[in-house]
């Protein structure tokens, strides 16, 4: 595999684990116990923490990346363990 699909493939994975990341670890205004700024949502966390959410973000998709390495290297999981119907011809 080539290093710019590699890359490419580990940037889609860390977009994908923003949303998986996101709503872990938030806490509300209600929730914190404090007052609302006026016109805020309901849902909007009471304090935003880029740092630390980057920094699980790329955790987990660092965990992911080596997870689809493997699985490329090894051939854990194939187009074949798919094919419920017996359609496909295993790549050889």
């Amino acid at each position: 595999m080539q290093i710019t699909s590699m890359l490419a493939i580990y940037f889609l994975m860390w977009a994908f684990s923003v949303f998986l990341v996101l709503p872990f670890g938030v806490k509300t205004a209600d929730e914190a116990g404090t007052d609302r700024v006026p016109g805020q949502a309901d849902s909007a966390p009471h304090v935003f923490r880029p740092g630390r959410f980057i920094l699980r973000t790329t955790i987990v998709a660092s965990l992911m990346f080596v997870l689809f390495l493997l699985n490329y290297e090894f051939g854990w999981v194939r187009a074949e363990t798919f094919d419920f119907f017996g359609g496909m011809k295993p790549v050889e």
